[in-house]
């Protein structure tokens, strides 16, 4: 007997659980604003706290009050977390997502510090306090930016990859170069080492620890740091044009695939682009009319 994919987990995708994932995971309706608006607030609310509870001055003086909301921020997230695990139709596809991961880590170390005392003689407590910092890589789920920045880079990683190797195999052969120049007398005691100053040269940012000493030296130096300088708007361009091309070929969207979970589903489209399974109808007629028009 085949089980119909609204069926799947036997728990169907209708009711109660379709307005609450539209809520959650769509921001094109009233209600999904607002509910992204409130979760960024909460989520800057915390990392604030985190930071805050770092400085010396302020920590002790106020522990009392940073652990009263520390408690209200981790229910808020764990109430968040239960919520996506109760609408979406694959919960532990979810749960072992980028972003369900970061959900976990988010309210994980206060529990993991409560629960189980007998850690901290295995780590430091401020290692799992300062953990709860990775609540800030929630913003990429609730700005649309942010999700364009990094459709983008996965678009062109294959251009920065190749760019990548090329920076590689220049700073090899200058590393070299540098190291039979120079050599151990001046500071360029490995080609390991030399490398280092090649990558720290090319990259404009010159540390300044390991110096060229004699003419022949500089003279690379020279053409290195105008080598970097001209390199550094490559990645820049071939983001920068890809970004452009995509939002030039597509509408964006915050609809999302109840399947896959993908992200920017067309307003007019029936089926996933990416997994092929069927999108829900539930989806804001006043969003599709605030979307451009030809």
């Amino acid at each position: 007997m085949v089980v119909p994919a609204q069926e799947s987990l036997g728990k169907p995708l209708t009711g109660w659980r379709l307005r609450l994932y539209t809520i959650i995971f769509e921001a094109d309706t009233r209600a999904g604003r607002l509910f992204d608006q409130w979760l960024i607030a909460v989520i800057l609310a915390s990392v604030a706290v985190v930071v805050a509870d770092s400085v010396q001055g302020v920590g002790p003086a106020y522990r009392t009050v940073f652990s009263w909301l520390e408690w209200i921020f981790t229910i808020a997230f764990t109430l968040e977390y239960a919520a996506r695990l109760l609408c979406v139709r694959h919960p532990l596809r979810y749960a072992l997502s980028f972003y369900g991961v970061i959900d976990l880590l988010a309210l994980l170390p206060t529990y993991v510090a409560l629960l189980v005392p007998e850690v901290h003689a295995l780590i430091d407590v401020r290692v799992l306090r300062l953990l709860r910092v990775f609540r800030i890589f929630k913003l990429t789920a609730y700005v649309s930016e942010y999700q364009s920045l990094g459709r983008a880079l996965k678009a062109s990683r294959r251009k920065i990859l190749v760019f990548l190797s090329a920076v590689l195999m220049i700073v090899l052969v200058m590393g070299t170069l540098m190291y039979v120049v120079e050599g151990p007398a001046n500071g360029f005691t490995s080609i390991p080492t030399s490398v280092y100053w090649a990558i720290t040269t090319m990259t404009t940012v010159g540390f300044g620890d390991i110096t060229p000493k004699t003419d022949l030296g500089r003279l690379i130096s020279s053409a290195m740091m105008l080598l970097g300088w001209g390199t550094l708007a490559v990645p820049t361009g071939i983001v920068t044009a890809e970004m452009t091309a995509r939002r030039l070929a597509t509408v964006p969207t915050t609809r999302t695939c109840q399947e896959c979970l993908t992200e920017g589903q067309l307003p007019e489209a029936n089926f996933c682009l990416h997994c092929g399974a069927k999108l829900s109808e539930y989806f804001n007629d006043a969003a599709l009319e605030r979307l451009p028009q030809d």
